[in-house]
C-alpha cells in the first residue's frame, strides 16, 4: 500500500505472505487454498479435544465485531473456522478465546478496542488457558500494532485484513508455541473463499463481490488498510449465491467498499449491473440488496437495471459525505452537489418509491458555515430516509489529518445537532408515505421489546413491527402498514 514502507511494518513472530512449513506436523500440510486452511482447521480440532479432555468442556469462544458489514460477513468465516474446530460458541465473559475483528474508520473505534484489552487483561490473569485475537482494518495500522507489542502483550494473535483466511494457520501456530503470533500483510492480491462460515441469520447472507477501494477520499483511512480493489470472478460469486439458495437463503447483500467500480479489474469486464442481472437469475433468491455504492460510479445501466428488476430491492445507499462542492473537490469525491442531485432526480424518475439513505460528515477541515448551508441545501432536496452522520475523525495517515483548520469542536457539535434534527424532521416525512399500503416484508426475528410481536424488513429497509410467532422468520409475508413511527412501521399480516 502506498503509505507504507518496510521499516513502517512491524517485526512479526509469523509473518509472511509465503507458504510456511516450518510448523510442528505442518509439512504435509497442502499448498493449495482453501484445502491448506481445513488441513489446519482439523489440527485446531485434534487441540479442541485434548482441551476437552483436560478441562471436561469444549473450548468455549467469542467473536466480538466492530464495524462495517464486510466486518461482519469475516466475523461469520472465523466463527464458522471456530465450530469446525470444536469450539463452542459462548458470551464474551466466557469465553477461553476472544477474537476481536477491529474497525478504524473512526478514533473511537480505536479506543474502544483498547478499553476492552483493558477489561481481557483481567480476566486472562485469572485464567492463564485463556487466548485472545485481534484482526481487522484497526490491525492494519502499524503504530497500532507496536503499540499492542509494546503494552498489550497478553495478545496471542494478532492479523490483518489481507491474510483473514489464514485464520486456523495462525491460530495452530499460536497453539503450537509460545509468545505472541503477528501476521500483517502490506496487501494482496489474493481471494480465498469457500471457507465456513457461521451466518447470524439462516434466509439472508452477505456475499462478498470485491475487496479494497481505490478511491483514496482524503479523510479516509480505508484504503490503507483493506487494500486495492481486487474483484471476485462473477462464476464464483453465481456458485456461492446458488449454494447459500440451496441452504434457505432468500435475501443476499452483495458487499464492496465500492460495488459500482465492481469487475474492473477482471481479464473481461463485468459490470456491477451485468453482474446484478445474473444474480437476479439464480432460483430461490427473492431479495438482492448491496452495499455500498459510490455516486461518481453511479451508471446509468445499474439505475435501469434496478428500475427493471422484481428482486432488487428499492434501496440505494448514496454517500454524500458534504453539499458543498468545494469540499467534496478537497474530500477527492470527483463529484459535485449538482451532479449528486442530477444522480437522486434520476433514481426518483424511474424509481419513485426508492429509497434513499446516506453518509454525512460534519466538520471536515475548513468546512465553512457556508459549507454547512450547502449541505442543508442537499438533505432538504435530497430528503433521505435516514442519513448516518458524522463528526470528522481525524486519522492519521490520510492527507485530511494534515490539512490546516480544523474546525472548532464546539462549532462542529452544533452543525452536526442541527444537522442530525434536519434529517431527523424530513426523515419522519419521507418513511411514512406508505402508510396504509400493504407491502412484502421479510420476517427476520421475535421483536426484542414484546414477544407477541416480530420484526421484518420492507424491500427500502425500513423496519416493520407487527403480530406473529417463530414460524414467520424468514419468510417473506404481505403486511398493511397501519401506522409510521417515524423510522419504522407498526403493522398486520393480510
Amino acid at each position: 500500500m502506498e503509505n507504507y514502507t518496510d521499516d513502517m511494518m512491524p517485526d512479526a513472530a509469523y509473518s509472511d505472505p509465503d507458504l510456511k512449513r516450518n510448523l510442528p506436523g505442518a509439512e504435509d500440510a497442502p499448498l493449495q487454498e482453501p484445502d491448506r486452511q481445513y488441513y489446519f482447521i482439523e489440527k485446531c480440532r485434534q487441540w479442541a479435544e485434548r482441551f476437552a479432555v483436560e478441562h471436561g468442556q469444549c473450548p468455549r469462544s467469542c467473536v466480538v465485531n466492530y464495524g462495517c458489514q464486510m466486518n461482519a460477513r469475516d466475523s461469520e468465516k472465523l466463527a464458522g473456522i471456530l465450530d469446525q474446530m470444536g469450539f463452542e460458541k459462548s458470551a464474551e465473559e466466557e469465553a477461553d478465546f476472544v477474537i476481536m475483528n477491529t474497525c478504524t474508520v473512526r478514533e473511537n473505534a480505536n479506543l474502544k478496542v483498547y478499553g476492552r484489552l483493558g477489561v481481557l487483561k483481567a480476566r486472562k490473569q485469572k485464567n492463564p488457558h485463556m487466548l485472545i485475537a485481534l484482526c481487522g482494518c484497526m490491525m492494519q495500522e502499524p503504530k497500532v500494532v507496536e503499540k499492542i507489542k509494546k503494552s498489550y502483550r497478553f495478545v496471542d494473535l494478532i492479523f490483518g485484513t489481507h491474510n483473514i483466511y489464514r485464520f486456523a494457520e495462525l491460530l495452530y501456530a499460536r497453539l503450537s508455541g509460545d509468545g505472541m503470533v503477528v501476521d500483517i500483510w502490506k496487501d494482496t492480491d489474493k481471494i480465498v473463499e469457500n471457507l465456513p462460515a457461521d451466518r447470524k441469520y439462516f434466509f439472508k447472507s452477505g456475499v462478498n463481490i470485491m475487496f479494497g477501494c481505490n478511491n483514496f477520499c482524503s479523510y479516509c483511512i480505508v484504503p490503507y488498510v483493506r487494500g486495492r480493489e481486487r474483484s471476485r470472478r462473477p462464476l464464483e460469486i453465481l456458485r456461492e449465491i446458488e449454494n447459500l439458495a440451496a441452504d434457505g437463503v432468500v435475501e443476499v447483500m452483495l458487499l464492496g467498499q465500492n460495488v459500482n467500480s465492481y469487475g474492473k479489474n477482471l481479464d473481461t469486464l463485468v459490470s456491477f449491473a451485468e453482474l446484478l442481472r445474473q444474480v437476479e437469475a439464480v432460483p430461490g433468491i427473492s431479495r438482492i440488496r448491496f452495499m455500498t455504492s459510490h455516486p461518481k460510479d453511479l451508471s446509468d445501466e445499474l439505475i435501469q437495471t434496478m428500475a427493471n428488476s422484481e428482486k432488487i430491492c428499492r434501496h440505494m445507499h448514496l454517500p454524500l459525505q458534504s453539499g458543498s462542492s468545494r469540499l467534496l473537490k478537497i474530500m477527492n469525491r470527483h463529484y459535485t452537489k449538482e451532479q449528486y442531485l442530477a444522480l437522486v432526480d434520476k433514481l426518483r424518475a424511474v424509481m419513485p418509491d426508492i429509497s434513499l439513505t446516506t453518509d454525512i460528515i460534519v466538520g471536515f477541515p475548513g468546512e465553512t458555515e457556508e459549507d454547512f448551508q450547502e449541505t442543508l441545501d442537499v438533505v432538504r432536496k435530497a430528503r433521505f430516509d435516514s442519513a448516518f452522520t458524522f463528526i470528522y475523525s481525524r486519522r492519521t495517515g490520510t492527507p485530511a489529518a494534515a490539512m490546516e483548520d480544523q474546525v472548532p469542536e464546539d462549532v462542529v457539535k452544533d452543525r452536526f445537532d442541527r444537522l442530525l434534527a434536519e434529517v431527523q424532521e424530513i426523515a419522519k416525512k419521507t418513511c411514512a408515505r406508505l402508510e396504509g399500503q400493504t407491502q412484502p416484508v421479510l420476517v427476520e426475528e421475535i421483536n426484542a421489546q414484546d414477544a407477541r410481536l416480530v420484526t421484518g424488513r420492507l424491500s427500502n429497509n425500513l423496519l416493520v413491527h407487527f403480530p406473529g410467532d417463530a414460524s414467520l422468520i424468514g419468510k417473506i409475508v404481505d403486511v398493511e402498514l397501519t401506522q409510521c413511527r417515524g423510522f419504522y412501521y407498526l403493522g398486520n399480516q393480510r
